[in-house]
């Protein structure tokens, strides 16, 4: 894909956007992982829309030590729209998984008037007590396998723990996954404490909510908990997928999603 830059914030943010395809414009916000491993999806919604794909700084392009600036950028992202005005995108689609997916929601609530239609994979966030949320960061290979995937051993995940034969690009890719990790863990879990749940009403988009029936981190019963928070919100169970279901089943979830979109 090729890559924009853009400066943010006063010139603080380096933003990194990936565009390909062409139609309406859709902004898809990924989760802890980065990308590297959404291409194949994204790649498929190009088919019918422009998709805009930003790197959350410390999982994409330039300096690592750039995780820094998260908190700064999702903020950026979230509260001021800055990034939708650099990119000349009056109004958009929205489609964020994970932790995207929760960026995505709040970005819609506060934005309403410029948000389209919004795709929720996965979303994390709004958790109840009595319903927990797997730890994924502490896991080692193996869990985390079990976790993301409702078929450990298949190609989806296969693909998204592969690493380059080469030793020095594999080093890079093993630190990359941990290093995300590593940002998950000290700026994303407090995303909820901005306040989501107390505007979450205000979305005014047609919403669909997509989830993997198998899901290891955040269990399919939380798909109707932001259903019942979002007006007309519409809930897809996905068979034989896990918390990762455009992965596992790209082809399926792009065209539900395409579907959707065009209606």
């Amino acid at each position: 894909m090729p890559v924009r830059t853009l400066r943010l914030w006063q010139d603080r943010v380096e933003a990194h956007v990936e565009v390909v395809g062409a139609g309406p414009p859709l902004v898809f916000l990924h989760g802890p992982w980065g990308l590297r491993a959404d291409r194949d999806f994204l790649d498929r919604l190009a088919a019918t829309h422009t998709v805009y794909a930003p790197h959350h700084p410390g999982t994409g392009p330039g300096d690592p030590e750039a995780v820094h600036q998260l908190d700064t950028w999702l903020d950026l992202l979230v509260y001021h729209g800055e990034l939708l005005d650099e990119l000349g995108l009056e109004r958009a689609a929205l489609v964020g998984h994970s932790f995207g997916g929760m960026l995505a929601c709040e970005l819609a609530a506060v934005l309403s008037a410029r948000v389209t239609k919004l795709v929720l994979i996965d979303p994390i966030g709004l958790w109840r007590d009595d319903r927990p949320v797997k730890n994924w960061m502490i896991l080692g290979e193996e869990p985390l396998r079990d976790a993301l995937f409702a078929d450990p051993a298949g190609e989806a995940a296969r693909r998204f723990f592969a690493r380059p034969e080469e030793p020095r690009a594999r080093a890079e890719a093993q630190a990359g996954v941990i290093w995300a990790q590593a940002c998950t863990g000290k700026f994303v879990w407090p995303i909820p404490d901005k306040g989501l749940h107390k505007h979450i009403h205000r979305i005014k988009a047609p919403t669909l909510i997509v989830w993997g029936r198998r899901d290891g981190v955040i269990a399919p019963v939380y798909a109707e908990d932001f259903a019942r928070r979002i007006a007309g919100a519409r809930v897809e169970l996905i068979d034989r997928a896990g918390h990762v279901p455009h992965l596992e089943h790209p082809e399926r979830v792009a065209r539900l999603v395409g579907d959707f979109l065009s209606l």
